[in-house]
């Protein structure tokens, strides 16, 4: 997520540390840094003036005189504010409405309003137990109903049915009235898109607004368009009252950092940050853990949400007992591990939240940072029999070869898990024995750096 603004600042902040005195040269050269990596971003020129000018004024102010790292000051005010410009901290829904609560999803063609209409369905029913109506005002496009329908099957919310004969303001109304009287909680209203503003759209939107006074309208932009992304934010901001903004393809990352300016244009807080495709890929944006994300410090709150939501407690317990006793860990227990982290949102989700170095370790280190090597992991071991998964011993040559052809992969493959296995085991017995550091000695042929 914002790879490239990343890796440029985590550099900066590299050389700042290692300064012992903060003097005006120092912070000039570093803000130089940090000016080039914002513009490199795309972050609207404006916005990199007003950011420089604020840092630059409260690191030569007092705040850094006081302090014992002043490098460590620097940063502190580097990433303070990083996140008040992406609006300082997570602003959630409003849904104190009479039922149903409508949202309005407006933007152009493409942002992925339909989608994170289904992602945000799914958010609102599962973690919030709300009972959701979605409904399509897209009579341009029959396509976008039909992918409506199916996304609201999927994440088992109701979807009110409309066709292109209709007028989107009656759409919208009908869903309204249904909603009302089928007692949901909140109506989601995904509106047709254009290729670029026009008069047209603005009228219609206007309109669907007026007559559904929604509690939400939600902007939903492309992080991956760059300037234009600013544009079309200023455009929807001065034809509607927007309450809140959704960047979607995030994970995209072409100099995502245009996303950034568009909470100064609009005032609106961002309020989601969509990634990927999957239903899953919908996450509250909390500025203070991005601007941490952003220079390479992780987001540890943030996967520590995920773990509590998704991990399987009684799971989790009976395997940290397997662990304290250094016995009985089995390849069903290492995949069930990798059930866990599937349902964390695979590696990539939590590669992305863990602090720069130990993502970069971890890379280093040949891991192909890729969630089919979890579904391929997961594809062997559902190829043996419950007993070759309690006693991998039993696994020889005949045996790997069925495997092996069961599952569609090569016998390389499956040695290769085995052999993963084996390290994994040895390091629970090492913590089972003597703790932390003994197998952090153990581990020191196992990852390069570590001598």
């Amino acid at each position: 997520m914002l790879d490239g603004l990343t890796q440029r600042l985590s550099g900066v902040i590299k050389t700042l540390r290692g300064h012992a005195r903060l003097t005006e040269t120092n912070v000039q050269d570093a803000l130089r840094e940090v000016r080039v990596a914002l513009l490199e971003a795309d972050v609207a020129l404006p916005v990199v003036r007003d950011f420089v000018a604020k840092v630059k004024e409260k690191a030569l102010g007092q705040d850094v005189v006081g302090s014992l790292t002043p490098g460590q000051a620097l940063v502190g005010v580097v990433y303070e504010e990083l996140a008040r410009l992406m609006g300082g901290a997570n602003s959630q829904l409003n849904l104190a409405s009479v039922p149903p609560a409508t949202i309005l999803m407006a933007g152009l063609q493409g942002a992925g309003k339909t989608t994170t209409v289904g992602k945000l369905a799914k958010l609102l029913s599962e973690q919030h137990k709300k009972k959701v109506l979605v409904v399509s005002c897209d009579v341009y496009r029959p396509a976008a109903i039909a992918q409506l329908e199916t996304l609201a099957g999927q994440v088992g919310v109701d979807f009110f049915p409309s066709d292109i004969s209709q007028k989107p303001v009656d759409i919208a109304l009908a869903a309204q009235d249904w909603g009302r009287r089928h007692y949901h909680d909140v109506l989601l209203v995904d509106t047709a898109g254009r290729l670029a503003i026009d008069e047209e759209m603005m009228a219609e939107i206007k309109a669907l607004h007026t007559a559904t006074t929604p509690i939400e309208t939600l902007f939903v932009v492309d992080a991956m368009q760059g300037q234009d992304a600013v544009n079309t934010a200023k455009a929807f901001a001065d034809a509607l009252p927007l309450t809140g903004v959704v960047l979607t393809k995030l994970d995209g990352d072409a100099r995502g950092g245009a996303a950034l300016s568009v909470r100064q244009v609009t005032g609106a807080p961002i309020k989601f940050a969509g990634v990927g495709e999957k239903l899953t890929g919908l996450e509250p944006f909390h500025p203070d853990r991005m601007a941490s994300r952003i220079l390479g410090m992780g987001d540890v709150l943030s996967l520590i949400e995920d773990a509590r939501r998704e991990v399987d407690i009684e799971e989790a317990e009976k395997l940290a007992k397997k662990v304290k006793s250094g016995k009985g860990f089995d390849l069903e227990d290492f995949k069930s591990q990798m059930m866990q982290m599937k349902k964390m949102g695979g590696l990539n989700a939590l590669m992305d939240k863990l602090p720069a170095q130990l993502s970069q370790a971890a890379q280093a280190a040949g891991q192909q940072m890729d969630d089919r090597v979890i579904n391929r992991t997961v594809g062997i071991i559902n190829s043996m029999t419950p007993q070759e998964r309690t006693k991998p011993e039993l696994i020889k040559a005949s045996r790997k070869r069925r495997i092996a052809t069961g599952a569609g992969v090569t016998v390389q493959e499956v040695n290769r898990l085995l052999n993963q296995f084996e390290q994994m085991q040895k390091m629970m017995k090492m913590m089972s024995k003597g703790g932390l550091s003994k197998m952090m000695r153990g581990m020191k042929g196992m990852l390069p750096g570590m001598r």
